[in-house]
């Protein structure tokens, strides 16, 4: 007989002979406050409460035992001492901080979020914390009618999630790889949830098999993991980009990446010989496309062993890549978790040896097949195997190497699982744990591992690590692709919010394979993919084997043509999207940006999926279908300058805008500032003349904003070594000032001033830099 806290959810009504039987956490029987943190007993289960800051605050449901706290692997910060209000009732207990109020019901136990403002959070009603005999642990959230979700990281399908179920459970997927497809290679268990121009988060930090459930209730919703504790954390916002803080604030932001990163890479499975990648190289010299970055895949090994090369065809990957160096390019070689099971291969003989691999608790190695054939895996888990596996990457680094491409470490492995047998038990750096519980974290590991190796071998310089799974946190360590799309309009289409629901998930430096991975691309496809690709925070062309090249030249001269002036606008932009990088580092906040995020108040941009922003400035509005030249673009509040052509539009309207092939409608917003620079030439990308493009405001406006640089290539910005302004500019009636109100690092660039071009301008009205008017040519002298 089950006690009357027992509850049945069906999960549809097809399932109605299915029901999951939960047991509800009950009743308080106790609490007290212990060690800055707010215990309370329950009839089924104990629960705590710890604040981190004023507006954030960490819930733990343990139904068997004390809540553990520091199981994380997400979670860099710590909880700050915070001035908590409390009051205690018969019925309720309160604690309040500057940003928080918690109302805890006791009978049964419900909590009940609120803001400063007395605005409504979460809250439970009916339902609330539960978990299974199985060890399976939820918690049911009321939903309000005007909630929309954000988030969730790599997920298909549109922007907004209501409506949705997602699993978090890193899988490899190459076919289908649609709207539909769940779950992908990435598990980030975070969302936001905007109402009312209001916005708020909750990151559930549990590393096993999860759901989100947006979907089955219409009056409430649900986030639930196979196993573990109940652990979320509630970000109060109150807006998109506080949210967004808050998140990274808990599980860190991506250190800068090096300025060629952030440029363009080029990739194919695969450049099979030296030849080859000597060949596509001088493509892209002679033909004078920017090109910083291309990619090895798997057949530059020899028989798919990792710390390899194929010696007959590529003979000397030394020479190699110091002559792409030299031509202003950079190698990046795929590196996999799979160690071939070879005992005359000297990585699999260490492994074995100093009992590195993953291991079933009864002592045996794993072994899965993969490219290699029966392979071994590096437990990531353990500190001792990451540290073996980063010294490795000195065969790469030696040669020159500055980046790593991670792919296969979900784990994948070729059987019907997809991966690793759960069963598998990993050391965990001293608490061991199953695969069950570790699988999601595997990826991320392999990245911490790589990366901090990178970091210690290249004398000071910054690494580029790119990975294909990854857990809560992983933009610490790497930039993420979106894995295995394919040559369809509908993947170009679904790319957009992808990448801007990975950004709202912490992950600023993201973008997805360009031109499609799988299937035959062709010129117009490539053409408006590129014209995407330009403004995606990671900007790679890459496609598979068996299926056409895709180079930007494959296509014939029409399309080439157009596809090199997006290219080239890329590194034309490199000022503003560095500024916008910086920016990501230093608070979490992404550089391709819904447009909701900027206008949360504005319910025509929750759903806005074809569209999307640079910063807080731009609109990009690309065409996402063949043989389209006309497109809806809206444009929020305020006025927007259509970057082609000068014409002005009013906001909170839609328009029809014409695009032929080589056109990308672009609008930049009146009353802000847009920074440039020249392209030069492959062999020297650094930045000889910076511009600022100022649109100028109407009478009486004001705005501030920022422009970050620094070296591009080593860690000295963080001990100093940076340049950023603090910039305002005023327009009045006779005049548009501009001023440096504050510097700060002490970084001296190549150039030497900073050009001024005041767009918009009406006449009469004259340009006055720090004070003094300028007459004829306009510039800030960075020197003085």
């Amino acid at each position: 007989m089950l006690e009357d806290s027992s509850f049945a959810i069906h999960p549809g009504a097809e399932q109605q002979s299915e029901a999951a039987v939960y047991r509800d956490i009950g009743s308080v029987k106790d609490h007290k406050k212990e060690n800055g943190s707010y215990q309370f007993v329950c009839e089924n289960g104990r629960v705590a409460i710890r604040f981190y800051t004023e507006s954030i605050v960490r819930i733990v449901m343990n139904p068997k035992g004390e809540p553990i706290w520091d199981k994380t692997r997400s979670v860099v910060a710590e909880a700050k001492q915070v001035q908590v209000e409390e009051n205690d009732t018969a019925e309720l207990y309160e604690l309040k901080t500057t940003d928080l109020h918690l109302s805890i019901t006791k009978s049964p136990f419900r909590i009940r979020i609120f803001d400063r403002r007395g605005r409504e959070l979460v809250s439970e009603a009916e339902h609330g914390m539960a978990w299974q005999e199985s060890g399976e642990v939820a918690v049911f959230k009321q939903m309000q009618e005007k909630d929309h979700f954000y988030g969730f990281g790599e997920k298909a399908g549109f922007l907004d999630k209501r409506g949705e179920m997602y699993e978090m459970w890193n899988t490899d997927v190459y076919a289908p790889h649609n709207p539909e497809t769940d779950p992908l290679y990435e598990s980030i268990p975070y969302f936001m949830t905007l109402r009312d121009g209001k916005a708020h988060g909750i990151f559930f930090d549990n590393t096993y098999r999860s759901w989100f459930d947006m979907r089955t209730f219409t009056d409430r919703y649900a986030y639930r993991a196979e196993g573990g504790q109940l652990d979320y954390y509630v970000m109060a916002g109150p807006d998109p980009k506080q949210v967004l803080e808050q998140y990274t604030y808990l599980t860190g932001r991506m250190p800068l990446p090096p300025k060629w990163a952030i440029g363009y890479h080029q990739s194919r499975y695969s450049y099979q010989t030296e030849e080859e990648v000597r060949e596509v190289a001088q493509h892209f010299i002679d033909r004078d496309i920017p090109l910083d970055v291309l990619h090895l895949d798997i057949h530059y090994m020899n028989g798919y062993r990792v710390f390899t090369f194929d010696e007959e065809r590529f003979p000397k990957p030394e020479k190699l890549v110091q002559d792409l160096h030299e031509m202003g390019i950079r190698v990046v070689p795929i590196v996999d978790p799979g160690v071939k099971k070879d005992p005359e291969y000297p990585t699999y003989q260490e492994g074995v040896a100093s009992d590195l691999f993953c291991k079933y608790l009864e002592g045996d190695i794993y072994f899965g097949d993969v490219w290699p054939g029966t392979s071994a895996f590096p437990d990531f888990t353990d500190e001792k195997a990451r540290k073996w596996w980063g010294e490795k990457h000195r065969f790469y680094t030696e040669l020159g190497v500055e980046g790593i491409w991670n792919d296969m470490n979900e784990p994948a492995v070729f059987n019907e699982t997809k991966t690793m047998d759960v069963q598998v038990m990993h050391r965990n750096d001293g608490s061991p744990a199953t695969h069950r519980e570790l699988h999601n974290l595997y990826g991320m590991l392999m990245g911490k591992a790589t990366y901090e190796a990178l970091k210690r071998q290249l004398d000071g310089k910054r690494p580029f690590l790119l990975t294909r799974a990854g857990f809560a946190g992983i933009q610490r360590y790497a930039a993420v692709w979106t894995g295995d799309n394919r040559s369809f309009w509908e993947h170009l289409q679904m790319a957009l919010p992808m990448v801007m629901n990975l950004g709202l998930s912490g992950i600023a430096f993201t973008g997805p394979d360009v031109g499609g991975f799988a299937h035959h691309s062709n010129g117009e496809l490539l053409t408006r993919w590129t014209q995407v690709g330009a403004f995606t925070p990671f900007f790679r062309n890459h496609s598979a084997i068996g299926f056409v090249h895709q180079e930007p030249w494959r296509f014939g001269e029409k399309y080439e043509t157009v596809i090199k002036e997006y290219i080239e606008m890329r590194y034309r932009w490199m000022p503003q999207l560095y500024s916008l990088f910086a920016k990501a580092s230093s608070c979490g906040l992404p550089v391709m940006r819904p447009l909701f995020m900027e206008f949360p108040d504005d319910e025509k941009t929750y759903n806005l999926n074809d569209q999307f922003m640079i910063g807080d400035n731009v609109i990009v509005a690309p065409i996402l279908a063949p043989a389209v030249v006309d497109r809806a673009v809206y444009l929020p509040e305020g006025e927007w300058i259509e970057a082609s052509s000068g014409k002005a539009y009013q906001g909170k309207n839609t328009y029809l805008i014409h695009a032929e092939l080589e056109d990308l409608p672009l609008f930049i917003k009146k009353g802000t500032t847009v920074m440039q620079t020249d392209w030069t030439s492959n062999e020297d990308k650094s930045w000889k003349r910076v511009r600022m493009d100022i649109y100028a405001g109407d009478q009486g406006d004001c705005y501030r904003f920022t422009y970050y640089d620094d070296d591009g290539e080593t860690f000295a910005y963080q001990h100093g070594s940076y340049l950023e302004l603090e910039l305002e500019v005023v327009s009045t009636e006779d005049a548009v000032k501009v001023d440096i109100v504050d510097r700060r690092g002490d970084y001296v660039p190549a150039y030497q001033q900073i050009d001024i071009h005041v767009i918009g301008r009406k006449d009469g009205q004259d340009v006055i830099l720090n004070g003094e008017k300028e007459n004829g040519n306009s510039y800030l002298s960075l020197t003085e």
